[in-house]
């Protein structure tokens, strides 16, 4: 077999001659990441001020886009397809991977050579493991991609796309538009999103409406022995009126014994688990390992693609009768945690797992070969070791034990105390914490005995309210109710959480904010429906009805966007009721934020608001101007915009990262047509400002294909010039004393030429030279004063970033000797004379 880095430099590419249905064949192995499409909006209406909301679920015309262009995983799939016979489709065996198989096909079948007659030539491949068995019965019994369930899920990414893009906008634009506080940088609204935080207010709303309740306990000891002692539990259990209680406390004090007036003993028998599904791997992480459900789902994948467990993603939990559990046990044998456990059972032979529920998709989560702690680490390990007990746990013998019970009497009242022996652990030695609690040996007594009593009291308490839920009781009641899936249940108690709706506190428990609070209320005030599980839960009965081919994709997609339409006028015309909420709990503009810079309309200064999303506002013009995000803003020099006479600001992601002034008024309305909404000085092509790309601009990015590294004239004396599209930052002239880009340019890349002079103590040119004009790229003077660096983002999303990728980069994009090596210096001058037009 060879092996080779495809052209996106992502995915690998295995070569190999084989055989395939009986003939010879050349194989090429590949794979991609994720999706390869994403459904989005076309161009114009994504623009979230020139289009009305309501248009988004009918008239805004929608597209399949590659999921990330920077992968270029169709060109990718097309160079490697081209002049092949054959497909075989390996993604995962569930919705989502059926409907990737169908993104595969679009990009390839163009290419591929055209089949002769009948000829079959695309195949799907079945599996639930990465086994060596599994892989070899997948290949030996290909199947067809399933048409119907890719198409559900297209219906699904269609639905969340223009129902959530509608409400969201709307609600975000309104109120952002009126309040400073709300400290989220999107009101966001999604089908399964809402209901899954509407769980989570419901809660919080019991909690708010609970009146303690005072109870009265009667408490009885009894002495069989001398030193010991019996507590005993009042069969009436409590009574919520203090005179009864103390009516019963004075009719049982007249009693001066116990009397036994019934033992009885039972063999009982706990359960061992059933196989293990998602959705209970996602509860036990939560309650039990303390990760969140995405965080825990990420592993449980990488588990997964590594080969050790079996396919995370299943709503099964029953065993197919031909599945290998010997096998899966042997694989187990030697681990010193639970081999004398397994080595037991090989010998004794296993239990047959209890009948679970058979959803038809994939075998319960099974761990499909050894590990060791060394090799898993830290949070890989602890969910593999769960998986596994689990597992052997499945196979294991039921827990039993005997329980005691004696009733006694003391005068009219009835009291009763309980006793467990456990006479075999079954699977509760693999899973301690499931095991019979031990308690107090019961006296042995027969029925008329009399013990002396050696206390009867009163005791007071009150009705607890209810806890926050926790991430275990929150995706059980999304389970329950049908929202979400498997897969996607995860995602949405992410979302909230990243949203600011609700805050996870210790234990994992989710309590919900202000904002979620407020949100949630307003929707019960003018749709219920909105927030409550049932409409969601409808739908998702419809999108299963299109995978098993028993509804029509376009009637369920045409039938659900009606409903929704009518919903969202209904819920536009009516929220003035939501803002009555939002007033009580959130400041306006005009009373938040600090003034920070002056309006270039009414000179006056703008009030800068620090919470999510940070932006500006006048208070005067009534205007507010949105800034990027993730970074500090402070004001510039007192300095002006030469177009608007806004005062300028300065955006910096810190120290280490990038930083550039900006005019907040060309942020948002571009002055030239060249230029994009959120862009700064550094693209701006203003020609002669001396803030712009036009007089700052040095050379093509050595990185990315359309950036421009820019001078950044704050950063001295540590001087550094920055790309406007990407993260690479470019450390240099340490100490200079000033740095300039000259109007002149390299003979040999066309970039601009930078003046730099340096005080005389400091000097690191040589001859003691105070001052030098030279080439970034190509000067040998300059080529131990440059470094490349990327910039550390204080968020992966800050725009044009390439999420938290930093530290040095000396090897990439450089020239032996240790110059920048800028890329294709002949179209240099190209991609700066855009800039310039």
């Amino acid at each position: 077999m060879s092996s080779r880095k495809g052209l996106n430099g992502a995915c690998s590419v295995h070569e190999y001659t084989g055989s395939f249905i009986g003939q010879s064949a050349h194989f090429k192995m590949t794979s991609v990441c994720g999706h390869v499409m994403t459904l989005d909006f076309i161009g114009k209406y994504n623009s979230w001020d020139k289009v009305d909301p309501a248009e988004l679920f009918s008239k805004a015309p929608t597209e399949k886009k590659e999921a990330n262009p920077k992968l270029t995983m169709v060109k990718f799939l097309q160079v490697e397809g081209r002049g092949c016979d054959c497909i075989v489709l390996w993604l995962d065996c569930d919705k989502e991977g059926e409907n990737i198989c169908f993104e595969v096909l679009d990009a390839v079948l163009p290419v591929m050579n055209k089949p002769r007659g009948t000829e079959r030539t695309i195949y799907r491949a079945k599996f639930s493991s990465i086994t060596d068995t599994d892989i070899c019965n997948a290949m030996n019994h290909l199947g067809e991609p399933n048409r119907n369930e890719a198409l559900s899920v297209d219906a699904r990414q269609e639905l969340d796309l223009r129902i959530g893009c509608a409400f969201t906008r709307f609600q975000t634009k309104y109120f952002q538009g009126k309040y400073g506080n709300l400290d989220s940088s999107l009101i966001s609204f999604g089908p399964c999103q809402t209901p899954t935080l509407g769980f989570c207010v419901e809660r919080h709303d019991k909690i708010q409406s609970f009146k303690p309740e005072t109870y009265w306990v009667l408490q009885a000891k009894v002495n069989p022995e001398k030193e010991s002692s019996l507590t005993l539990d009042w069969d009436r259990v409590r009574v919520f009126d203090r005179e009864v209680a103390q009516m019963f406390l004075n009719i049982t004090k007249m009693a001066k014994e116990a009397k036994v007036e019934s033992v009885s003993k039972k063999e009982k028998v706990k359960q061992r688990p059933l196989a293990l599904n998602t959705v209970e791997m996602l509860r036990v992480a939560s309650a039990a390992l303390g990760m969140g459900p995405q965080h825990a789902m990420q592993i449980a994948e990488r588990l997964y693609t590594q080969g050790y467990i079996s396919y995370p993603r299943t709503e099964t939990t029953h065993y197919p009768e031909n599945f290998d559990l010997k096998g899966c046990l042997r694989q187990q044998a030697n681990n010193p945690y639970w081999a004398e456990t397994v080595k037991v059972l090989l010998s004794e032979g296993i239990n047959r797992p209890r009948k679970g529920h058979d959803a038809g998709d994939h075998p319960p989560i099974t761990p499909m070969r050894a590990a060791t702690e060394a090799e898993l680490g830290g949070d890989g390990w602890r969910l593999y070791e769960y998986i596994t007990r689990h597992f052997i746990a499945t196979v294991s013998a039921d827990c039993k034990y005997l329980q005691t019970t004696i009733s006694f009497s003391i005068g009219p009242e009835r009291f009763t105390c309980v006793g467990k022996v456990v006479t075999s652990p079954g699977f509760t030695e693999i899973m301690p914490w499931h095991s019979i609690p031990l308690e107090e040996s019961l006296p042995h007594c027969e029925k008329g005995d009399l013990f002396p009593i050696g206390e009867i009291k009163l005791l007071e308490k009150q009705t607890n309210p209810p806890d926050y839920l926790t991430e275990a009781e929150l995706i059980t009641l999304m389970e329950k109710h049908g929202i979400g899936t498997d897969a996607s249940i995860p995602v949405h108690i992410n979302n909230i959480c990243q949203r600011n709706y609700v805050t996870v506190e210790s234990g994992r428990r989710l309590k919900p904010t202000n904002l979620g609070i407020v949100l949630v209320h307003g929707y019960y005030k003018i749709d219920a429906e909105l927030v409550l599980p049932t409409i969601r839960s409808a739908v998702e009965k419809q999108l299963n009805l299109i995978a098993l081919g028993k509804a029509n994709y376009h009637q369920v997609l045409e039938h659900t966007l009606d409903i929704f339409k009518r919903k969202f006028h209904y819920f536009v015309d009516s929220i003035a009721g939501m803002d009555e909420l939002m007033e009580v709990s959130f400041s306006p503009l005009a009373a938040t934020g600090k003034p920070l810079s002056r309006c270039g309309k009414c000179h006056r200064f703008m009030k800068y608001i620090q919470a999510k999303p940070s932006r500006l506002h006048c208070s005067h013009c009534d205007d507010t101007y949105s800034l990027p995000q993730n970074g500090t803003i402070k004001l510039y020099k007192e300095l002006r915009c030469p177009l608007d006479d806004f005062e300028l600001v300065l955006w910096s992601s810190g120290s280490r990262g990038k930083s550039y002034p900006l005019c907040p008024y060309c942020y948002n309305h571009p002055p030239f047509r060249d230029m994009k909404k959120g862009m700064g000085c550094n693209e701006c092509t203003h020609p002669t400002c001396q803030h712009s790309l036009s007089m700052l601009g040095i050379g093509q990015c050595v990185e990315c294909e359309n950036g421009v590294l820019v001078l950044d004239s704050t950063s001295g004396p540590k001087w550094k010039m920055a790309c406007n599209k990407c993260n690479v930052v470019v450390h240099f002239f340490e100490n200079a004393h000033k740095v300039r880009v000259s109007p002149e340019t390299c003979d040999l890349c066309e970039a601009a030429l930078v003046d730099v002079d340096f005080n005389k103590a400091k000097s690191p040119l040589p001859g003691d030279e105070t001052q030098h004009s030279g080439c970034v790229f190509c000067d040998p003077v300059f080529q131990d004063l440059v470094e490349l660096k990327h910039a550390a983002m204080r968020h992966p999303m800050h725009r044009g970033g390439q999420g938290k990728r930093q530290g040095r980069g000396r090897g990439k994009g450089r020239r032996p000797g240790g110059r920048l090596n800028p890329k294709k210096p002949k179209d240099k001058m190209a991609a700066l004379a855009a800039y310039f037009v």
